[in-house]
């Protein structure tokens, strides 16, 4: 509008007949279209920002916030500057919103649709209390049977879930017998993790189009089940060692390594997301938290006991309304005792996975774990148990 185009003023008609001879065929700079957003005055800029995420807080309208941060490099760091993390928010906004610990007071609800079909999982951050809507899509996962051991590929895109994928963002092992998994994080999770080389890791290095910037397995977490003598009739027992969390950060004030942007390949390269193989020290700047001392004592979840229902004849967890269909897979991660942490910090739920439909589970989670972690750990539960069931 600024340059006439389309004006239907008789005044100017000759003006804008001269503009656009003149530009025919003229490729515009982008950087000199972009100045015009650039240059607004920061304070009046700061202002309409701060008023946008005030006030869209929920998705979709949230999404004018991703929206503003893509408008050009200024408006980009005043919204990642105003936009906080899920611990503070309880949002998710961005992509690297799904590695960052989840808000601390309360648990934030997403779900997980299951498509048996495709061995696919998706899940979905919850918009309202009904699971019928579609949700905000966060995370997809596809698993990949071996001879010896079942692979899930955890992704940020529904439809690139390969591990030569550029939105790869980190997988899940598990052992012939489906009772022990790794987790791994194809980014680096604390300053000093260290990389397990696979035969997976030269495979995803092999198919990126940036040379430079290498994929990485960290191990993060292992999750182990144990033998269940009563069989079917009885609950599974869930034991997660989380390598990436300390235990001080379920103590008042602890804090949990936080991961604050991903590792960006060549701004021309068709991938946006990449991997690095060792730390470097444009790595650690990315990332936030008790770094030095990560690897003090690791925090340990287990599985809250279930109490027997005499009436109902089954085992019985409160899930406060999240779950409501009966199934093995159904559990609440709490603190172990292994913490040396005493208090209400043991009672208080940081995951609960439940079925509610014949393809649908909810997948509740809270500080310190992330999306990411959570999801992992809720995927464990859906591969079988040779020797525990």
């Amino acid at each position: 509008m600024k340059w006439g185009y389309g004006s239907k003023s008789r005044s100017r008609h000759s003006s804008v007949v001269a503009v656009a001879e003149e530009t025919e065929g003229i490729e515009i700079d982008e950087e000199f279209i972009e100045s015009y957003w650039a240059n607004l005055p920061s304070e009046l800029l700061r202002e309409v920002l701060m008023r946008i995420e005030d006030t869209e807080s929920k998705w979709p309208l949230r999404k004018n916030v991703v929206a503003c941060a893509g408008v050009c490099r200024s408006w980009r760091e005043i919204v990642k500057e105003l936009v906080k993390t899920p611990e503070v928010s309880g949002k998710l906004t961005f992509p690297i919103s799904v590695k960052q610990p989840g808000p601390r007071e309360t648990l934030l609800q997403c779900f997980i649709k299951r498509n048996q079909a495709t061995q696919t999982y998706h899940l979905y951050l919850s918009l309202t209390q009904a699971l019928a809507d579609d949700g905000k899509f966060l995370l997809a996962a596809r698993k990949y049977r071996r001879p010896t051991c079942t692979d899930y590929i955890i992704s940020l895109d529904a439809d690139e879930m390969s591990k030569g994928g550029g939105t790869c963002i980190g997988k899940l092992r598990s052992n012939f017998l489906g009772t022990k998994f790794t987790v791994y994080d194809a980014i680096l999770p604390y300053a000093g993790a260290k990389m397990v080389k696979s035969r997976s890791t030269r495979l995803v290095g092999s198919k990126q189009m940036n040379p430079r910037v290498a994929s990485g397995n960290y191990e993060v977490a292992h999750i182990s089940y144990e033998l269940n003598v009563l069989g079917a009739r009885g609950p599974r027992r869930m034991h997660c060692v989380m390598d990436a969390i300390p235990t001080s950060s379920i103590k008042p004030g602890g804090v949990a390594p936080t991961q604050v942007d991903f590792p960006m390949g060549n701004s021309d390269s068709s991938l946006p997301l990449r991997f690095l193989r060792s730390k470097s020290n444009r790595m650690e700047k990315s990332l936030s938290g008790p770094l030095e001392t990560q690897r003090e004592g690791s925090l340990v979840l287990k599985n809250k006991a279930p109490r027997w229902h005499e009436q109902l004849q089954c085992w019985c967890l409160n899930f406060h309304g999240r779950v409501t269909v009966a199934s093995v897979k159904n559990f609440q991660l709490v603190a172990s005792p292994e913490n040396g942490v005493a208090g209400p910090e043991h009672e208080k739920v940081i995951l609960q996975f439940g079925k509610v439909g014949k393809d649908v589970f909810t997948m509740d989670y809270r500080y310190p774990l992330s999306a990411f972690q959570a999801f992992a750990i809720c995927l464990s539960s859906f591969d079988t148990k040779i020797a525990c069931e």
